[in-house]
């Protein structure tokens, strides 16, 4: 694992975009895996702005997205559908039909599971999977469990994760209580992994996770099986870990 410390948010998103731009330099028909949430919000800034100064070309990029939440259409300004596209498909010239995402108003979670799983597959492996880590651990929407989840399914929310994205929505009662994700084994098979985190409050968390045993309590744990591995945190978020490792 390489961790690179950023002094706060924005070097910290300047740093990882360049790595995903780089990522695109160099393969630029790769496929992407990309994740929502306010971490990622300003690494996607700067790859619209270095598009827009004409030094990114998205044309023959492939994107596929870590989850989507059940039940929520992509009009909903709350889906990940809407997200992606507010935040970055909208504001470079990637084809639509390269993006994707689960279908969150699939009811049938076996049949979205399989055919969202199958499409990634068909696609050969993701070259750089984007990763964003919750307060507990997980990533995408695995959560702590007994077992690592192998593929695409769908979770049961845990209360933490709701509480964490009740400010997204008008009450807790409007979060929605399950999503489809990429498992652990879907994560794990991409070439190479960057994750971000940023904040005091994810200090804990990434001690534990990249300093601590290989567990499915930590979900994110497991990413140190991993042969290409990139953590970017500001200085906060890795507060908590030997000052060696930095």
């Amino acid at each position: 694992m390489r961790i690179y410390r950023a002094k706060d948010y924005e070097e910290m998103s300047r740093r990882a975009a360049g790595i995903v731009s780089a990522q695109i330099i160099m393969k630029p028909d790769c496929v992407l895996g990309l994740a929502t949430g306010s971490t990622p919000v300003g690494l996607y800034k700067q790859l619209i702005e270095w598009y827009r100064n004409g030094d990114l070309d998205f044309s023959g990029v492939r994107t596929v997205n870590l989850d989507e939440y059940k039940g929520i259409s992509r009009e909903n300004d709350q889906s990940y559908y809407y997200f992606m596209h507010q935040n970055l498909f909208d504001h470079v010239n990637i084809p639509a039909e390269n993006t994707h995402l689960p279908d969150g108003m699939e009811p049938d979670s076996e049949k979205e599971c399989g055919r969202y799983e199958e499409l990634i597959r068909s696609m050969g492996s993701v070259d750089l999977q984007l990763l964003g880590i919750g307060h507990n651990g997980h990533i995408g929407f695995n959560e702590p469990s007994d077992v690592f989840d192998k593929q695409v399914h769908c979770v049961n929310l845990t209360q933490s994760t709701i509480e964490a994205n009740k400010r997204f929505f008008a009450s807790a009662e409007d979060v929605p209580k399950q999503a489809y994700t990429m498992g652990i084994q879907t994560i794990m098979r991409s070439k190479k992994i960057l994750i971000m985190a940023n904040g005091e409050g994810k200090a804990d968390i990434i001690r534990d996770s990249f300093f601590g045993p290989i567990t499915p309590k930590v979900p994110a744990s497991v990413l140190q099986l991993h042969n290409d591995v990139t953590l970017v945190a500001d200085e906060a978020a890795l507060s908590k870990i030997p000052v060696s490792f930095v």
